[in-house]
């Protein structure tokens, strides 16, 4: 479940719309395997030796040597913080899955703030690359600039329904992604889009990826996706837009800051 968030960026092209769009987000396992597997999971770093592994664990953290070996694997560093952070409140598995997400958009770039989980942090993305910006240790890491599949929209089913509902005082009609039966085990979305706004590329959201070979926006759909809800074996997942203003933004915002230094991204050294 944890790709349907990892595997999420925002590749935006030639935009007009310049704005701000902040996204709920919430994720409910539901299947009895897997959340047996969770609490587990979570008996086992509640135990007393673990707990004392974490604390050793967290002690050597403060060691010079290893806070440089860190601060090089600035993704490494923020992913051990979190499971620290998640082993310590007894809600491991909830530490380690965003809230929510705001995408800042000018013209062919945009900025994604995760909020919480372990991508929790900046994303730029421009017409050159997509970069993961570290603002605590000043660093950034370019990220894989591979194209979605072009054979997703083959592999599942849209159906516009007659059914609407306002979202943020916008009528939004329900699209029904349904995966072919080689592919069940994706699960069944709906999304929800509206119309109203103009100057977003609605074909960019293809590019979109919730997970390997999902999409926020299929060939079929009309309008901006301001609610998808994901049903799979594992769970529920729902991304809801809770805010969207037209605004002028700092092109600033789109640049990576000139004392920045280049990592080469997780588990990866300085360049």
């Amino acid at each position: 479940m944890t790709s349907l968030f990892v595997g999420l960026t925002f590749i935006v092209s030639a935009q007009t719309f310049e704005g701000t769009i902040k996204w709920s987000m919430k994720m409910d396992i539901t299947d009895p395997a897997v959340k047996a597997k969770m609490a587990e999971g979570q008996r086992k770093m509640n135990d007393p030796a673990n707990q004392a592994k974490m604390k050793e664990l967290q002690a050597k953290m403060n060691d010079p040597q290893f806070k440089a070996m860190m601060e090089s694997n600035p993704q490494m560093k923020a992913t051990m913080e979190k499971m620290m952070q998640g082993a310590s409140s007894g809600d491991m598995m909830g530490s380690m899955m965003p809230k929510g997400m705001i995408v800042k958009v000018k013209g062919d770039n945009s900025l994604v703030t995760m909020d919480g989980g372990v991508m929790s942090g900046d994303f730029l993305h421009t017409p050159d690359k997509s970069v993961r910006l570290d603002r605590e240790s000043k660093t950034y890491s370019v990220m894989p600039s591979g194209k979605a599949p072009a054979t997703t929209e083959n592999n599942y089913t849209v159906t516009k329904t007659t059914e609407t509902t306002t979202i943020l005082g916008h009528t939004c009609t329900k699209y029904v992604i349904t995966p072919k039966e080689e592919h069940n085990n994706a699960g069944v979305s709906n999304i929800w889009t509206t119309t109203d706004f103009k100057g977003l590329d609605m074909k960019a959201f293809a590019r979109q990826q919730m997970s390997k070979g999902r999409s926020m926006f299929y060939e079929g759909m009309e309008g901006l996706p301001l609610k998808v809800e994901t049903t799979t074996p594992q769970g529920n997942m729902v991304m809801e837009v809770t805010d969207i203003k037209r605004e002028t933004l700092s092109s600033s915002l789109f640049t990576i800051p000139s004392d920045y230094k280049e990592t080469q991204g997780m588990f990866g050294g300085v360049r």
